[in-house]
């Protein structure tokens, strides 16, 4: 159900990406950072069903690994500590995080081969587009 994420992805754009992180209290100097990397995205699931999804960038590297539908404690890239749910939707990937009485959700789904992850927060939507690597 996964399979079609699995695979390393580059990220090729990203839009209104600023305003989200905006939305979710990130600092100045850290969206500055945020806006200049170009993640790339390597998702994998090992034999026991254990989804990883690991960002790389020249600034930071984050992992996360989970099972579908099974809550866990994520610390993200701009070090919020979450309680995230990821489950499949009609074919996307759907990560929602609570912290602090605030949530967001992303949305990944693959399009004409290319990886979209929607970025939502209140009325702001970012959108940053992978494509995958060979």
């Amino acid at each position: 159900m996964v399979d079609s994420f699995v695979g390393t992805w580059k990220m090729s754009s990203s839009e209104n990406f600023d305003d989200y992180m905006k939305a979710l209290g990130v600092g100045f100097a850290t969206r500055q950072m945020g806006n200049m990397a170009k993640p790339s995205l390597i998702i994998s699931v090992d034999d026991k069903g254990i989804i990883s999804m690991k960002s790389q960038s020249t600034f930071k590297t984050t992992e996360v690994k989970f099972k579908l539908n099974e809550e866990f404690d994520e610390t993200t890239a701009d070090d919020r500590k979450t309680k995230t749910i990821i489950t499949v939707e009609n074919g996307k990937l759907v990560q929602k995080q609570t912290w602090d009485g605030k949530n967001t959700s992303i949305e990944r789904s693959v399009e004409d081969g290319k990886l979209i992850a929607r970025c939502m927060m209140n009325d702001i939507v970012a959108v940053r587009t992978y494509v995958k690597e060979a």
